[in-house]
């Protein structure tokens, strides 16, 4: 470590100490602006919904009914809410059983030989550029109960079949819900998976192929493990949206009919902009802030805990 020396040949302060305090400076003043807005528009606003929480508020004036935590309790015990965490959840589980195999599978077609295979990729991917405004109301064309208007019920008609009330019928709404999500965020999960494929070596699996591996063999055994990582960020990635998925459900639905397609963002957004009872909102707003973080905590020890056990072993 060097050290500078006055006239006088006494040590004085390292280079070292001073060189990692400028540093240190330097790191604080590139973060601070990125901090201040963190502050201001993530943890200001969660407070700020926290504490209307505990008010039976309207949204004008100043918030004075104070009710504790009877806005929780309340949430707790409304079968509305029940059911949008059960349609929150069954986008959750078909998401993690239909949506990501289905985009893996694309990508392990479409990320090798394939012919034609960038033409493919851009096919799968474009639906994913389209917000969820736009998705929403092309699918909505689509699902019109009106054989003249609607493309899928003119081509039940043509066949011989009877139209269906795609998006008005209780049983089958989540249903289309899904088919569009999933139409949707495949191409998103693809890409994904596409990347993870170009960080595996093509030795690895070709000696795997020479050693007597089956193509399936080969899927399983090397291709599938080298590429966890990049499947369990899709996991994490497809929950979260799953848990906090609102545009594209309220611009076909709005939650109906009869809160048939209900998830708990778009029961958040009714009784805060719809109804005006924003304490109560807010109060829904937190509830599913803590589920959100609770999954992203439990889901992130998991895997560190798979990654330690892993080195390990």
């Amino acid at each position: 470590m060097g050290v500078s020396l006055n006239r006088n040949g006494e040590g004085a302060l390292p280079y070292r100490s001073t060189a990692r305090t400028q540093q240190l400076w330097t790191v604080l003043i590139f973060l601070l602006p990125t901090f201040v807005l963190f502050i201001v528009f993530v943890v200001y606003p969660v407070v700020q919904s926290f504490y209307y929480s505990m008010f039976n508020w309207k949204g004008f004036g100043p918030a004075v009914d104070f009710v504790g935590l009877d806005n929780f309790k309340r949430i707790l015990t409304d079968k509305a809410f029940m059911k949008a965490v059960g349609n929150t959840l069954t986008i959750v589980v078909l998401s993690l059983f239909i949506q990501l195999p289905l985009s893996l599978g694309l990508a392990l077609m479409v990320g090798r030989d394939l012919p034609g295979k960038r033409f493919f990729r851009t096919i799968f991917f474009v639906p994913y550029v389209f917000s969820e405004v736009i998705t929403a109301i092309m699918w909505m064309g689509l699902f019109n109960p009106d054989p003249d208007r609607g493309l899928i019920n003119a081509l039940i008609v043509l066949m011989g079949g009877k139209p269906q009330p795609w998006l008005g019928s209780p049983q089958m709404v989540m249903g289309c819900i899904f088919v569009v999500l999933t139409w949707k965020y495949f191409g998103f999960h693809m890409l994904l998976y596409m990347a993870g494929l170009q960080n595996i070596p093509r030795e690895i699996e070709e000696a795997a192929l020479i050693d007597g591996c089956s193509t399936g063999q080969m899927i399983s055994y090397v291709t599938l493990p080298l590429l966890w990582g990049t499947i369990r960020t899709s996991i994490y990635l497809s929950v979260l949206g799953a848990l906090q998925q609102f545009g594209l459900i309220w611009v076909m639905t709005k939650g109906g009919p009869v809160n048939a397609s209900e998830v708990m963002s778009t029961y958040m957004y009714r009784y805060s902009f719809i109804r005006f009872w924003l304490g109560y909102g807010s109060a829904v707003a937190i509830v599913i802030l803590l589920i959100s973080l609770a999954f992203s905590i439990a889901y992130l020890r998991l895997v560190r805990q798979q990654d330690v056990l892993g080195g390990v072993l």
